[in-house]
Protein backbone atom coordinates (compact mmCIF):
# COMPACT_ATOMS: atom_id res chain seq x y z
CA UNK A 1 0.00 0.00 0.00
CA UNK A 2 1.99 2.94 -1.28
CA UNK A 3 2.12 6.39 0.27
CA UNK A 4 4.57 8.74 -1.40
CA UNK A 5 5.23 12.46 -1.41
CA UNK A 6 6.84 14.30 -4.35
CA UNK A 7 8.07 17.87 -3.92
CA UNK A 8 7.13 19.81 -7.04
CA UNK A 9 8.15 23.20 -5.67
CA UNK A 10 10.28 24.01 -2.63
CA UNK A 11 11.14 27.70 -3.02
CA UNK A 12 9.92 30.57 -0.91
CA UNK A 13 8.02 33.52 -2.32
CA UNK A 14 9.78 33.57 -5.70
CA UNK A 15 11.06 30.78 -7.95
CA UNK A 16 14.75 30.24 -8.55
CA UNK A 17 16.66 28.33 -11.21
CA UNK A 18 16.78 25.30 -8.90
CA UNK A 19 13.47 25.64 -7.06
CA UNK A 20 9.91 26.23 -8.21
CA UNK A 21 7.24 27.78 -6.01
CA UNK A 22 5.23 25.69 -3.56
CA UNK A 23 3.51 22.48 -4.59
CA UNK A 24 3.42 19.03 -3.04
CA UNK A 25 2.07 15.90 -4.73
CA UNK A 26 0.85 13.04 -2.53
CA UNK A 27 -0.14 9.63 -3.84
CA UNK A 28 -1.81 6.95 -1.76
CA UNK A 29 -2.32 3.87 -3.90
CA UNK A 30 -4.70 5.00 -6.67
CA UNK A 31 -5.55 8.37 -5.11
CA UNK A 32 -3.54 11.51 -5.86
CA UNK A 33 -3.66 14.98 -4.32
CA UNK A 34 -1.96 18.36 -4.65
CA UNK A 35 -1.16 20.49 -1.64
CA UNK A 36 -0.74 24.01 -3.00
CA UNK A 37 -0.06 24.77 -6.65
CA UNK A 38 2.42 27.54 -7.28
CA UNK A 39 3.21 28.94 -10.71
CA UNK A 40 4.53 26.25 -13.06
CA UNK A 41 3.15 23.31 -11.11
CA UNK A 42 1.87 21.47 -14.18
CA UNK A 43 5.31 21.56 -15.80
CA UNK A 44 6.79 20.16 -12.62
CA UNK A 45 4.20 17.37 -12.69
CA UNK A 46 5.36 16.44 -16.18
CA UNK A 47 9.03 16.82 -15.32
CA UNK A 48 8.84 14.53 -12.31
CA UNK A 49 6.29 12.07 -13.66
CA UNK A 50 3.54 12.36 -11.07
CA UNK A 51 0.75 12.27 -13.67
CA UNK A 52 -2.25 14.58 -13.85
CA UNK A 53 -4.81 12.28 -12.24
CA UNK A 54 -5.35 14.52 -9.22
CA UNK A 55 -8.52 13.95 -7.19
CA UNK A 56 -8.39 17.11 -5.08
CA UNK A 57 -6.30 20.22 -4.41
CA UNK A 58 -5.70 21.50 -0.88
CA UNK A 59 -4.62 25.13 -0.58
CA UNK A 60 -2.90 26.26 2.59
CA UNK A 61 -3.50 29.94 1.82
CA UNK A 62 -4.10 32.21 -1.13
CA UNK A 63 -0.74 33.86 -1.75
CA UNK A 64 0.49 33.86 -5.32
CA UNK A 65 3.41 31.50 -4.76
CA UNK A 66 0.93 28.86 -3.59
CA UNK A 67 -1.94 29.24 -6.08
CA UNK A 68 -0.84 30.80 -9.39
CA UNK A 69 -0.40 27.38 -10.98
CA UNK A 70 -4.10 26.60 -10.65
CA UNK A 71 -5.52 28.37 -13.76
CA UNK A 72 -3.15 26.63 -16.16
CA UNK A 73 -3.65 23.25 -14.55
CA UNK A 74 -7.43 23.58 -14.64
CA UNK A 75 -7.24 24.51 -18.34
CA UNK A 76 -4.92 21.60 -19.14
CA UNK A 77 -7.35 19.18 -17.51
CA UNK A 78 -10.04 20.56 -19.83
CA UNK A 79 -7.78 20.18 -22.90
CA UNK A 80 -7.18 16.56 -21.84
CA UNK A 81 -10.95 15.92 -21.81
CA UNK A 82 -11.10 15.29 -18.11
CA UNK A 83 -14.49 14.02 -17.01
CA UNK A 84 -14.19 13.49 -13.26
CA UNK A 85 -14.82 16.54 -11.05
CA UNK A 86 -12.11 18.20 -8.97
CA UNK A 87 -12.53 19.44 -5.42
CA UNK A 88 -10.46 22.40 -4.27
CA UNK A 89 -10.20 23.13 -0.55
CA UNK A 90 -9.19 26.60 0.60
CA UNK A 91 -9.23 28.48 3.91
CA UNK A 92 -12.56 29.93 4.96
CA UNK A 93 -13.13 33.37 3.48
CA UNK A 94 -10.98 32.78 0.38
CA UNK A 95 -13.33 30.82 -1.85
CA UNK A 96 -14.30 33.77 -4.01
CA UNK A 97 -10.66 34.66 -4.65
CA UNK A 98 -9.92 31.11 -5.78
CA UNK A 99 -12.97 31.00 -8.08
CA UNK A 100 -12.04 34.37 -9.59
CA UNK A 101 -8.48 33.19 -10.16
CA UNK A 102 -9.60 30.04 -11.95
CA UNK A 103 -12.13 31.76 -14.18
CA UNK A 104 -10.00 34.83 -14.97
CA UNK A 105 -8.86 33.38 -18.30
CA UNK A 106 -11.99 31.51 -19.33
CA UNK A 107 -15.22 29.82 -18.33
CA UNK A 108 -15.50 27.25 -15.59
CA UNK A 109 -14.61 23.85 -17.08
CA UNK A 110 -17.47 21.45 -17.76
CA UNK A 111 -15.89 18.51 -15.92
CA UNK A 112 -17.00 20.06 -12.64
CA UNK A 113 -14.92 22.03 -10.21
CA UNK A 114 -16.08 22.64 -6.66
CA UNK A 115 -14.36 25.07 -4.29
CA UNK A 116 -14.87 24.32 -0.59
CA UNK A 117 -14.01 26.72 2.21
CA UNK A 118 -12.56 25.02 5.28
CA UNK A 119 -11.45 26.00 8.75
CA UNK A 120 -9.08 24.40 11.22
CA UNK A 121 -10.16 21.25 13.04
CA UNK A 122 -12.27 19.81 10.22
CA UNK A 123 -12.21 16.47 8.45
CA UNK A 124 -12.48 17.70 4.88
CA UNK A 125 -12.09 14.38 3.06
CA UNK A 126 -12.95 10.90 4.30
CA UNK A 127 -12.00 7.90 2.18
CA UNK A 128 -12.68 5.22 4.79
CA UNK A 129 -9.15 3.93 5.17
CA UNK A 130 -7.82 7.46 5.62
CA UNK A 131 -8.89 11.06 5.97
CA UNK A 132 -7.56 14.54 5.32
CA UNK A 133 -8.08 16.98 8.16
CA UNK A 134 -7.16 20.59 8.75
CA UNK A 135 -5.33 22.29 11.59
CA UNK A 136 -4.60 25.87 12.60
CA UNK A 137 -1.57 27.70 11.26
CA UNK A 138 -0.55 31.35 11.61
CA UNK A 139 0.57 33.36 8.61
CA UNK A 140 -0.18 36.85 7.33
CA UNK A 141 -3.52 35.80 5.87
CA UNK A 142 -6.19 33.17 6.35
CA UNK A 143 -4.41 29.83 6.40
CA UNK A 144 -4.68 26.18 7.39
CA UNK A 145 -2.45 23.13 7.37
CA UNK A 146 -3.44 19.63 6.32
CA UNK A 147 -2.81 16.13 7.66
CA UNK A 148 -3.44 12.99 5.64
CA UNK A 149 -3.98 10.34 8.31
CA UNK A 150 -4.63 6.66 7.78
CA UNK A 151 -6.86 4.81 10.21
CA UNK A 152 -5.45 1.88 12.16
CA UNK A 153 -5.25 -1.37 10.25
CA UNK A 154 -6.48 -4.69 11.56
CA UNK A 155 -4.05 -6.73 13.59
CA UNK A 156 -2.28 -9.66 11.94
CA UNK A 157 -4.26 -12.88 11.79
CA UNK A 158 -2.41 -15.86 13.27
CA UNK A 159 -3.57 -18.61 10.94
CA UNK A 160 -1.33 -21.26 12.48
CA UNK A 161 -2.72 -20.69 15.97
CA UNK A 162 -6.28 -20.57 14.64
CA UNK A 163 -5.80 -24.01 13.11
CA UNK A 164 -4.29 -25.28 16.37
CA UNK A 165 -7.47 -24.13 18.13
CA UNK A 166 -9.52 -26.15 15.64
CA UNK A 167 -10.86 -23.35 13.47
CA UNK A 168 -11.49 -24.80 10.00
CA UNK A 169 -9.97 -23.00 7.03
CA UNK A 170 -12.65 -20.88 5.43
CA UNK A 171 -15.24 -18.23 6.37
CA UNK A 172 -14.59 -18.47 10.10
CA UNK A 173 -11.10 -17.06 9.51
CA UNK A 174 -12.66 -13.93 8.05
CA UNK A 175 -15.18 -13.70 10.88
CA UNK A 176 -12.42 -13.73 13.46
CA UNK A 177 -10.35 -11.19 11.55
CA UNK A 178 -13.39 -8.91 11.41
CA UNK A 179 -13.60 -9.06 15.21
CA UNK A 180 -16.38 -11.59 15.64
CA UNK A 181 -16.18 -14.74 17.81
CA UNK A 182 -16.92 -18.08 16.14
CA UNK A 183 -18.32 -21.32 17.49
CA UNK A 184 -16.74 -24.63 16.48
CA UNK A 185 -18.59 -27.88 15.82
CA UNK A 186 -17.88 -29.11 19.36
CA UNK A 187 -19.34 -25.97 20.89
CA UNK A 188 -15.99 -24.30 21.65
CA UNK A 189 -15.99 -20.54 21.15
CA UNK A 190 -12.85 -18.94 19.73
CA UNK A 191 -12.57 -15.22 20.32
CA UNK A 192 -10.81 -12.72 18.00
CA UNK A 193 -8.23 -11.71 20.59
CA UNK A 194 -6.94 -15.29 20.63
CA UNK A 195 -5.85 -15.18 17.00
CA UNK A 196 -5.70 -11.52 15.96
CA UNK A 197 -2.89 -9.19 17.03
CA UNK A 198 -3.20 -5.61 18.16
CA UNK A 199 -4.34 -3.02 15.59
CA UNK A 200 -1.48 -1.69 13.49
CA UNK A 201 -1.14 2.08 13.24
CA UNK A 202 -1.65 3.83 9.93
CA UNK A 203 0.62 6.52 8.52
CA UNK A 204 0.32 10.29 8.80
CA UNK A 205 1.74 12.99 6.52
CA UNK A 206 1.45 16.57 7.76
CA UNK A 207 1.84 19.66 5.55
CA UNK A 208 1.97 23.05 7.23
CA UNK A 209 2.14 25.50 4.35
CA UNK A 210 3.48 28.87 5.55
CA UNK A 211 3.28 29.37 9.29
CA UNK A 212 4.87 30.67 12.42
CA UNK A 213 5.89 27.91 14.86
CA UNK A 214 2.80 27.31 17.01
CA UNK A 215 1.48 24.65 19.37
CA UNK A 216 -1.39 23.75 17.04
CA UNK A 217 1.14 22.36 14.56
CA UNK A 218 2.78 20.29 17.30
CA UNK A 219 -0.60 18.76 18.14
CA UNK A 220 -1.42 18.06 14.49
CA UNK A 221 1.98 16.46 13.87
CA UNK A 222 1.99 14.18 16.92
CA UNK A 223 3.77 10.93 15.96
CA UNK A 224 3.61 11.90 12.27
CA UNK A 225 5.54 9.68 9.89
CA UNK A 226 6.47 12.74 7.83
CA UNK A 227 6.17 16.40 8.77
CA UNK A 228 6.61 18.84 5.87
CA UNK A 229 7.26 22.16 7.56
CA UNK A 230 7.90 25.76 6.53
CA UNK A 231 11.64 26.45 6.90
CA UNK A 232 11.93 29.72 5.01
CA UNK A 233 14.85 31.11 6.99
CA UNK A 234 17.90 30.03 8.94
CA UNK A 235 18.01 30.63 12.67
CA UNK A 236 20.38 33.53 12.03
CA UNK A 237 17.46 35.27 10.29
CA UNK A 238 14.93 34.55 13.05
CA UNK A 239 13.86 38.19 13.26
CA UNK A 240 13.00 38.23 9.57
CA UNK A 241 11.02 35.02 10.05
CA UNK A 242 9.08 36.63 12.88
CA UNK A 243 8.34 39.76 10.82
CA UNK A 244 6.99 37.73 7.90
CA UNK A 245 5.14 35.07 9.95
CA UNK A 246 7.34 32.23 8.74
CA UNK A 247 9.44 29.64 10.55
CA UNK A 248 13.16 29.07 10.69
CA UNK A 249 14.63 25.64 10.08
CA UNK A 250 15.39 25.44 13.79
CA UNK A 251 11.74 26.21 14.55
CA UNK A 252 10.74 23.34 12.27
CA UNK A 253 13.16 21.04 14.08
CA UNK A 254 11.77 21.98 17.48
CA UNK A 255 8.20 21.43 16.26
CA UNK A 256 9.14 17.98 14.92
CA UNK A 257 10.90 17.10 18.16
CA UNK A 258 8.01 18.23 20.38
CA UNK A 259 5.54 16.34 18.19
CA UNK A 260 7.57 13.13 18.19
CA UNK A 261 7.57 13.06 14.38
CA UNK A 262 9.61 10.34 12.71
CA UNK A 263 10.87 12.41 9.76
CA UNK A 264 11.03 16.10 8.97
CA UNK A 265 11.18 17.67 5.51
CA UNK A 266 12.17 21.34 5.26
CA UNK A 267 10.57 23.31 2.46
CA UNK A 268 9.67 26.86 1.30
CA UNK A 269 13.35 27.81 1.26
CA UNK A 270 14.06 31.51 0.77
CA UNK A 271 15.93 32.43 -2.41
CA UNK A 272 18.46 34.34 -0.29
CA UNK A 273 20.23 31.07 0.49
CA UNK A 274 20.76 30.05 -3.13
CA UNK A 275 22.81 26.88 -3.15
CA UNK A 276 24.02 27.45 0.40
CA UNK A 277 21.31 25.66 2.34
CA UNK A 278 23.48 23.54 4.60
CA UNK A 279 22.96 25.87 7.54
CA UNK A 280 19.20 25.32 7.41
CA UNK A 281 19.60 21.55 7.66
CA UNK A 282 22.13 21.99 10.48
CA UNK A 283 19.75 24.28 12.38
CA UNK A 284 16.97 21.69 12.17
CA UNK A 285 19.25 18.81 13.12
CA UNK A 286 20.40 20.69 16.21
CA UNK A 287 16.81 20.55 17.46
CA UNK A 288 15.53 17.25 16.05
CA UNK A 289 17.04 13.80 16.53
CA UNK A 290 15.00 12.14 13.80
CA UNK A 291 15.75 12.10 10.08
CA UNK A 292 15.82 15.57 8.53
CA UNK A 293 15.45 16.10 4.79
CA UNK A 294 16.18 19.38 3.06
CA UNK A 295 13.59 19.04 0.33
CA UNK A 296 14.43 19.86 -3.27
CA UNK A 297 12.31 19.88 -6.39
CA UNK A 298 11.77 16.34 -7.65
CA UNK A 299 12.48 14.66 -4.32
CA UNK A 300 10.13 11.73 -3.74
CA UNK A 301 9.77 10.37 -0.22
CA UNK A 302 8.14 7.00 0.32
CA UNK A 303 6.38 6.62 3.65
CA UNK A 304 6.60 2.96 4.70
CA UNK A 305 4.04 1.12 6.76
CA UNK A 306 5.09 0.82 10.40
Amino acid sequence: MTLSVTFLGTSGAVPTVERNTSALHVRRDGDAFLFDAGEGTQRQMMRYGTGFDVDAVFLSHVHGDHVLGLPGLVQTWAFNDRETPVDIYTPRGTGREVRDLITAVGATPDYGLDVHEVGPGETVLDRGEYEVRTFRTEHRTRSVGYALAERDRKGRFDREHAEELGVPVGPKFSELHEGNPVELSDGTVVRPEQVVGDPRPGRTVVYTGDTRPIDAVVAAAEDADLLVHDATFSDADAERARQTAHSTAGDAGRIASDAGAKRLALTHISSRYGGHTGELKADAEDAFDGETLLAHDGLTVDVPLP
